[in-house]
């Protein structure tokens, strides 16, 4: 099925023909319908926005939610600022500003790099993904969502994931009002924003735009990202309420790749020269880069029928990715659209229940992509080496139940089944490929046999879960639940370029036979309040089967991805918030990370590269007047984390800390002023991951260093 020129005329025909049976509640909290205006709930005035998150603290999992406006911060900000206070969620850095961070949850993707698989991530309930599961963290974007919720583990499987690590929606704003944000500071940086909209009583509508640039901290370093969109609310009935929206991302950013730890201690803004310079690319020649933008259009309506709720939804993606690796890898340039249709149903009989009693949905996302490879020539296009047609279904189902066994007691059983295609035609019509290889005499072009890279790959499997709940009181729950997931391979497991060194381009493909990731999970935790505090606290154990991993070799070329045998994922998740003395707030996110092979003939009981024991996230605000307020937060990192998975090479323990500060002229008008690494520390905020690491190897990517931000709101 071809989406490329037709999909977007059929979406929006679609949408424009029938709004009432295509539009999206801005929530996907169980039970949540689109809401336009403020009600009353056991006494209490609550917004959408409170409503979604009261739902949300009931689900019987690990869950949470973050209002990214609340808190003062630049006019952009990132992934990793809006995340950063999300229990289980870990944000690795890795070239400042919008760029390609590391996110994973429960080690899900962990060991792609980059990372493009193992989190559903949702804009308005709808994919961002790829119908074949793969993503571009980069296209979210955090400061134009009113709300981010968490679905950490099995409480995703009814938002259509298939993954272990779960899901994370940005629900888009609709708010009275204009808001326009501006600021700038060090490395280039330069921040503008503008939201607008109005809430009628039937009708609400908002639109946002932002535009962020920097040149970066280090030599090669640049970055820019354009975002703008607008969503449309409507209560046809007092039964029909339906949501439209929109929007169009532009990404594109330099990648600076990694350093030895010599070369970055001794200078952090440099970049690798390659062989025989460095043991890595060879950053000023390759000039590595990536360029993206997606379109998105979607559309849901929430019908309530007395006990009975229905979501109807339809969404569209046309997606364009470029990423210009260096010559080891070459040119990649993916695009191509993907259908999104769901369906949802919950019965709630009990209308002060915050879960339905039943709910059950369908969801299915088709799509397909032209795909080709050129060899990266000193930055450029240099000759084709490949082209194919990617296509790539996943159909997800899930139905659940949530029991009252009693006043303070639920039983959550549920069931999910994934039915996944994988298929690539392989559109090279020639026997040999060509290939380059630099010398002293500069490149040198030759040809190699070419290998049929066609495939067809089928997957299915179900999902059980059960979980139970108490809820000694209205404010805490304890729950525990055993669950299984079921994550087929992407198109970059399936599809990858082998044989590449620094110097040389690839002398052919990869086409894995890879089973799906499957894992059981054991989990239980407490949410609830303690007076001021409030408190997240989930630990889990996850035994996981054929984990799906895709590495590179000392040299830091791409290996084939594959299934290890079996692997543990142990963890525990904390959050907790609350004021210490009047005007002083604390807020703090923990994670324990300990992911290992189980008895592998190669790596033992070795941990996984990449993934950090520890993560300490903390943030202090304290309010000086009513108009202005200061803080500090620090990320701290307390131990090695390995960055192969023969655990020979480590990255280094780091403390980072930051301060910032709000002054509230007027209702008005706003200032705000900000320091990031304050004492300058030099440190690895990520890293490559290996399967075996040389000394001397540039496996280390640099965090940023000292920076300054000044910026100014105006609201109206």
């Amino acid at each position: 099925m071809r989406l490329l020129g037709t999909g977007l005329f059929t979406v929006t025909a679609l949408l424009a023909a029938g709004v009432s049976s295509v539009a999206l509640a801005q929530s996907a909290a169980p039970g949540s319908t689109t809401v336009l205006d403020t009600i009353t709930v056991e006494g209490k005035t609550l917004s959408g926005v409170e409503q979604a998150r009261r739902r949300l603290k009931a689900v019987p999992g690990g869950v949470s939610s973050i209002q990214p406006q609340a808190d003062a911060g630049p006019a952009v900000p990132t992934l990793a600022q809006a995340l950063s206070s999300a229990p289980g969620v870990v944000v690795q850095r890795f070239f400042g500003g919008n760029d390609q961070p590391r996110i994973q949850i429960r080690g899900s993707g962990l060991q792609q790099n980059p990372v493009e698989r193992g989190i559903l991530v949702l804009k308005d309930g709808l994919p961002i993904n790829r119908a074949d599961g793969s993503y571009i963290v980069g296209l979210a974007n955090p400061g134009q969502a009113s709300l981010i919720e968490v679905y950490r583990g099995y409480t995703a499987n009814r938002l259509g994931a298939s993954v272990l690590g779960g899901a994370i929606n940005f629900a888009s704003p609709v708010e009275k009002g204009t808001t326009i944000s501006a600021g700038g500071g060090s490395f280039g940086q330069a921040d503008v924003s503008a939201r607008t909209g109005f809430d009628g009583e039937r009708f609400a509508a908002g639109f946002y735009a932002d535009v962020s640039r920097r040149n970066g901290f280090r030599d090669y370093n640049d970055s820019r990202r354009v975002n703008v969109g607008g969503v449309v609310e409507a209560e046809l009935s007092d039964i029909v309420k339906t949501r439209i929206f929109a929007s169009y991302t532009d990404l594109g950013f330099d990648v600076a790749g990694p350093l030895n730890k010599t070369a970055m201690e001794a200078n952090p803004q440099q970049v690798s020269l390659g062989p025989p310079t460095s043991q890595g690319p060879n950053v000023i020649r390759d000039k590595p880069r990536r360029e993206a933008s997606q379109f998105l259009i979607g559309s849901r309506t929430s019908i309530e029928l007395e006990e009975h709720l229905f979501d109807i939804g339809l969404g569209y993606t046309y997606t364009k990715d470029m990423f210009r690796f260096p010559v080891s890898s070459g040119v990649r340039r993916t695009e191509g659209g993907d259908v999104t249709g769901l369906l949802r149903y919950a019965y709630q009989p009990d209308a002060s229940a915050l879960l339905p009693l039943f709910e059950t949905s369908v969801q299915y996302t088709v799509g397909s992509s032209d795909r080709t490879y050129n060899i990266n020539r000193a930055g450029g296009d240099g000759p084709a080496f490949s082209s194919n047609d990617l296509d790539a279904s996943t159909l997800s189902l899930n139905a659940g139940l949530n029991i009252p066994l009693s006043d303070t007691v639920t039983l959550s059983p549920s069931l999910s089944y994934t039915y996944a295609t994988r298929d690539s035609e392989d559109l090279w019509t020639a026997a040999t490929r060509p290939r380059l290889t630099y010398g002293a005499v500069g490149g040198v072009l030759s040809n190699v046999a070419a290998v049929d890279t066609s495939y067809e790959r089928n997957y299915s499997g179900w999902s059980p879960a059960i979980a139970a709940s108490w809820r000694p009181d209205e404010n805490n729950m304890l729950f525990a639940a055993l669950s299984r997931s079921f994550e087929p391979p992407t198109h970059d497991d399936l599809l990858g370029t082998t044989g590449g060194t620094p110097n040389a381009s690839p002398t052919g493909f990869s086409t894995p036979d890879l089973h799906a990731q499957t894992a059981t999970t054991v989990e239980m935790g407490w949410r609830g309040e303690r007076g001021l505090w409030t408190f997240d606290a989930t630990a889990y154990y996850s035994w996981v089967d054929n984990e799906l991993l895709s590495l590179r070799d000392s040299s830091g070329s791409l290996l084939a991805a594959f299934n290890a045998d079996n692997t543990t994922h142990a963890g525990l998740e904390f959050g907790v918030s609350g004021e210490i003395i009047d005007g002083l707030t604390a807020r703090m996110a923990y994670v324990l990370q300990d992911f290992r092979f189980h008895d592998d003939p190669v790596r033992g009981n070795n941990r996984l590269a990449g993934a950090p024991r520890h993560v300490v996230n903390l943030a202090l605000q304290y309010a000086l007047s009513e108009q202005w307020d200061i803080g500090a937060a620090l990320q701290w990192v307390p131990s090695k984390t390995p960055v192969d998975n023969m655990n020979t090479v480590f990255a280094d323990p780091y403390v980072v800390v930051d301060v910032k500060s709000e002054y509230r002229i007027n209702d008005t008008l706003s200032v705000y002023g900000a320091v990031t690494n304050v004492f300058d520390k030099t440190y690895a905020s990520s890293t490559l991951i290996l399967d075996q690491a040389s000394a001397g190897q540039a496996v280390y990517l640099p965090g940023d260093g000292r920076a300054f931000y000044a910026g100014i709101k105006a609201r109206f």
